[in-house]
């Protein structure tokens, strides 16, 4: 097989002849680079098309599970197991506390009226919400309710398309209540000095999905969760038939939507928008993993698409509303859909699952909301008409949809954060692990970390393929270029640093740094200094490191989370972490040398590094964290704040944290800076 190595061969040269050669002639560029040609790929895309192929076996999985569902009481068994894991997935939901809920402004506009509402899904968590009540004179109370959820809007339920959304159903004759989700409207969740929101929308909940992840929690558990209580809510009032209950959403709120509909039973009707197509095929291929609240841990791997959110809850009434040119794949919304639509003729009911499909781009468009309202007040309302949304149809401006005082939940006495609600379950896991760590034996703490971590069973590692490139002698060394390969698809590059007296006494050194195995290999530098003490230095660059980091990642914002935020979701999807595959090839890498080595490793390796030594302590008998975070706890003490995701393993801190993994090996292990 054929290895890419364009920009290893770019970044070896630097080094290569940045040092004085003895006893040889210096090669030319041309002589360096000739090393390297024959192993020409994209090195940065290595670690992408790994796991994509990893998500196409899993697909294989899901479609060989999904024909052998043939009769009522399969698809029934497997229902109660998906809705099982996805609840666990996100790190379950809390017990019910009172609403509180108080309406705190009216609006009347022609052809239906507002109720303004605030409640706390959570004690002193607060929801800003809008009620579309139909006109009395024309439609007697009780309705059928909907809750609608926004998407990825700033002004969360105040934007238009949102807001005619609900218009139109109160015109028909049914209660439409939109709230803000988190980060949008009025609820951001973070708010500087002046008392502005210091993110909204995509990059909030990503902010608040990477701490979540080391609780075991996601973004999506506290937007379910707030959508749940939102129908707590419409069934508390009178005017609300609570047995008629629909959800529907586009965009961000067809993600909303397609989750709250699997999960709550109490939802009769459901209709997410340009949101469902498939996870195994065009996006996570061709566009890449979305926001936090968007991935759900080791869906993939466990047998949980697009369509399983319709399928979970058959034969309940479900509407795809769907665009042509959507970026989320049409194609992909068809194959779902119909996915979906088999299964629910398990039931004989197969008409309960319909698709409306637009041609224009992403976005609740006229038709889109026209065929929604139709489809609710079909199996809501029991009437089968036409539904035609007026060019003239009023909508509230923002000031009129405000429901607090100043703008932002926040400024609310007493109002608590999804990032207070995060800092108070870490809070109780410290205690719970304080007591873990005194009473569990250390081997099965060993085993619980390596499972979190999905750190590779020992049986199954081995010592990595090693392709030897041509070797270049310098003062005092021998450089001999290598290419690991731990597993198939996967090739580590590697700089072999060989002195000319090697001290038998001393042990080889395994040499890791989050920048690339060259950063410290200059002239007088800390690798350099080994050698000259006579020991043997092996630099890597373990998977999605140096020369085979991602680089073309922007969607997620580099400077928060890291230049592999979506390579990083593929592997999450996949129900792996960064941290345990790295562990797995510095395990690998570990068993090139006969006894233990001594690990040096610089930045984020530090926690790779102390994984392993955790894991297999015999393979190393000192181990050097340069520069490594401190705990993960305190990104949860943070709040709102950078997080690298590759370094964050779901769930971690159930278990345990890195000064857990520090007091484990003792001794052997130096903190540096």
């Amino acid at each position: 097989m054929k290895i890419a190595w364009k920009i290893f061969a770019v970044l070896a040269c630097m080094f290569l002849l940045s040092a004085t050669p003895v006893q040889a002639k210096k090669p030319a560029d041309s002589d360096v680079a000739g090393i390297f040609a024959p192993h020409v790929v994209e090195p940065t895309k290595m670690v992408n098309r790994y796991l994509l192929g990893q998500i196409d076996q899993a697909y294989e999985n899901w479609k060989t599970a999904y024909e052998n569902r043939k009769t009522v009481e399969q698809v029934v068994d497997y229902q109660k197991k998906t809705k099982q894991y996805f609840i666990d997935a996100i790190g379950g939901f809390p017990e019910r506390t009172a609403l509180n809920a108080r309406v705190v402004g009216r609006v009347e506009k022609p052809g239906y009226r507002v109720e303004k509402v605030i409640f706390e899904s959570q004690p002193n968590h607060f929801v800003t919400a809008a009620v579309f009540l139909p006109d009395e004179k024309k439609f007697k109370a009780p309705y059928p309710g909907i809750l609608v959820v926004c998407g990825h809007s700033s002004t969360g339920k105040g934007y238009e398309g949102y807001q005619k959304a609900c218009a139109l159903a109160a015109t028909n004759g049914l209660v439409a209540m939109i709230q803000d989700p988190i980060d949008q409207g009025e609820r951001a969740q973070s708010l500087d000095e002046k008392g502005k929101p210091r993110a909204v929308c995509c990059h909030a909940h990503n902010t608040i999905g990477a701490p979540s992840i080391l609780l075991g929690r996601n973004t999506a558990r506290f937007e379910i969760y707030d959508g749940m209580r939102g129908i707590d809510y419409l069934q508390s009032r009178p005017d609300i038939i609570p047995d008629k209950i629909g959800c529907m959403g586009n965009s961000g709120g067809g993600t909303q939507s397609a989750y709250i509909m699997a999960l709550d039973d109490r939802v009769a009707v459901g209709s997410p928008s340009c949101y469902i197509c498939s996870l195994y095929l065009g996006l996570t291929h061709r566009c890449g993993a979305q926001d936090a609240e968007q991935n759900i841990f080791g869906q993939l791997a466990f047998g949980m698409d697009h369509g399983d959110y319709c399928m979970m809850r058959a034969p309940r009434p479900t509407l795809l509303c769907t665009a042509t040119r959507d970026f989320f794949p049409i194609e992909d919304a068809w194959v779902s859909y119909r996915y979906a639509k088999r299964l629910y003729g398990r039931f004989g009911l197969s008409e309960r699952m319909g698709l409306v499909e637009t041609d224009q781009k992403h976005g609740y468009t006229k038709q889109l909301r026209e065929g929604a309202v139709r489809w609710m007040v079909r199996w809501l309302a029991g009437r089968d008409e036409p539904i035609t949304e007026p060019d003239d149809l009023p909508t509230l401006t923002l000031e009129e949809i405000q429901c607090t005082p100043q703008g932002q939940v926040m400024l609310l006495d007493g109002a608590r954060s999804v990032f207070d609600l995060n800092r108070d379950r870490e809070n109780q896991l410290q205690a719970e692990r304080k007591k873990l760590w005194t009473a569990t034996p250390k081997a099965e703490l060993v085993k619980r970390i390596a499972r979190l971590a999905a750190i590779g069973p020992k049986d199954g590692r081995h010592a990595p393929e090693v392709k030897s490139l041509k070797s270049i002698r310098r003062a005092g060394y021998t450089i001999e270029p290598q290419i690991l390969t731990p597993e198939p698809g996967i090739q580590l590059p590697a700089i072999r640093f060989i002195p000319d007296k090697i001290d038998p006494s001393k042990r080889p050194v395994v040499y890791l740094n989050a920048n690339g195995m060259t950063a410290d290999a200059a002239q007088g530098g800390p690798i350099e200094k080994l050698l000259q003490a006579g020991q043997t230095v092996l630099a890597v660059d373990l998977r999605g490191t140096g020369i085979t980091a991602q680089t073309k990642q922007k969607y997620f914002r580099p400077s928060f989370f890291g230049g592999d935020g979506q390579d990083y979701y593929l592997a999450y999807l996949l129900g792996r972490s960064y941290v345990g595959m790295r562990t797995d090839d510095l395990l690998s890498v570990a068993r090139l040398f006969d006894g233990p080595v001594e690990l040096v490793t610089v930045g984020d390796m530090g926690i790779v590094a102390l994984h392993a030594a955790a894991v297999e302590p015999e393979r190393f008998a000192t181990v050097e964290l340069q520069g490594c975070l401190p705990s993960w706890s305190s990104l949860i003490e943070q709040g709102y704040g950078p997080a690298r995701l590759t370094n964050l393993i779901h769930g971690a801190l159930t278990v345990y944290d890195l000064p857990n993994l520090v007091g484990l090996l003792g001794e052997k292990v130096t903190v540096k800076e």
